[in-house]
C-alpha cells in the first residue's frame, strides 16, 4: 500500500504528459487539407483568372467604335456611346454606383465604380451623361469633358490577381508542412505549432503578398516579381525565425 501511494505522489508530482497524439493527427490532417485547397486555389488564379483578366483588357483596348445599326444587340465587341440619364447615385464607401437611363437593349444600368471619382462625385438626378458600352456593360462614364471608368472597365493590374495566387501558394506550402510535421510526429511537432512559428509566418505572408502587390501596381513593375520577391521573403523568415527560435533568441 506504502509503495501504491509514493507512486502516485511522484505521478501527480512528475512532468506534465506529453500532447495528446490524436489531436494533433486530427490537426495535422486538417491542415493537409487545407494545403490542398490552398493549392487548388493558387492553381485556378495562375492558370485561368490572370490569364483571363490579361486577354479581356487586350481585347478591350484592341475595341473600335461600333458601326451605326437600326437594331442594337446589347452584347457588342466594339464600343458604343450611349447617352444615359441619371436616375440615382450612391456614393457610400461601401457602395458606390449610379442608376442610368437610356435607350433600348439598355433601359436600366447600374454602374459600379471603385471610388467617388471626377464624375460620380458630382452626379445628381437628371444629369445627363454618356456611357461606352462593351460586352452589354458600361466601362466609362463622360459629362462633358470629364471621364471616369467604371468598376466594370478591364484594368491591366494583374500584380494584385498575382499576390493572390502567391498567398494561397504559399499557404499551401506552409500548410503542409506544418500538417506533415503533425502526422510525423504527433507527440511532439516540435517548433511546427501555431504560436509563435505558424502565427508568425502567416502574418509575414500576408503583409508581404499585400505590399509586393501593391507596390508591383504602383510603379508598373512585372507581375513575375510578385511570386519572385514574396517566395524570397517568405522562405528568408520561415528559416531565421525557425533558427532564433531554436536557439531562444526570440520568445515564444
Amino acid at each position: 500500500m506504502a509503495t501504491m501511494r509514493i507512486g502516485t505522489v511522484r505521478g501527480a508530482d512528475g512532468p506534465p504528459p506529453p500532447p495528446r497524439a490524436g489531436r494533433n493527427r486530427l490537426a495535422g490532417t486538417a491542415l493537409i487539407a487545407l494545403s490542398l485547397a490552398a493549392a487548388l486555389i493558387c492553381y485556378f488564379v495562375f492558370a485561368t483568372w490572370l490569364p483571363t483578366d490579361r486577354t479581356r483588357y487586350r481585347q478591350y483596348k484592341a475595341a473600335e467604335a461600333c458601326p451605326a445599326r437600326t437594331v442594337i444587340p446589347r452584347p457588342e465587341d466594339c464600343l458604343r456611346k450611349v447617352t444615359f440619364t441619371v436616375e440615382g447615385t450612391r456614393k457610400t464607401t461601401k457602395n458606390m454606383r449610379a442608376t442610368l437611363l437610356g435607350p433600348e437593349p439598355f433601359p436600366r444600368m447600374v454602374v459600379p465604380f471603385g471610388d467617388p471619382g471626377p464624375v460620380l462625385s458630382g452626379l445628381q438626378r437628371g444629369d445627363r451623361v454618356t456611357g461606352t458600352v462593351w460586352r452589354g456593360v458600361v466601362v466609362e462614364v463622360a459629362e462633358g469633358d470629364v471621364r471616369q471608368d467604371s468598376a466594370d472597365a478591364p484594368r491591366d493590374e494583374p500584380q494584385m490577381t498575382a499576390a493572390v495566387g502567391t498567398f494561397a501558394g504559399l499557404l499551401a506550402a506552409l500548410a503542409l508542412l506544418f500538417g506533415a510535421m503533425h502526422l510525423a510526429r504527433p507527440r511532439d511537432p516540435g517548433l511546427f505549432t501555431w504560436r509563435p512559428y505558424g502565427k508568425w509566418l502567416l502574418m509575414v505572408t500576408g503583409v508581404t503578398c499585400a505590399v509586393v502587390g501593391l507596390c508591383t501596381v504602383w510603379t508598373g513593375l512585372p507581375w513575375l516579381l510578385v511570386p519572385t520577391v514574396c517566395g524570397t521573403v517568405v522562405a528568408g523568415t520561415a528559416w531565421f525565425l525557425h533558427r532564433d527560435l531554436r536557439l531562444g533568441r526570440v520568445g515564444r
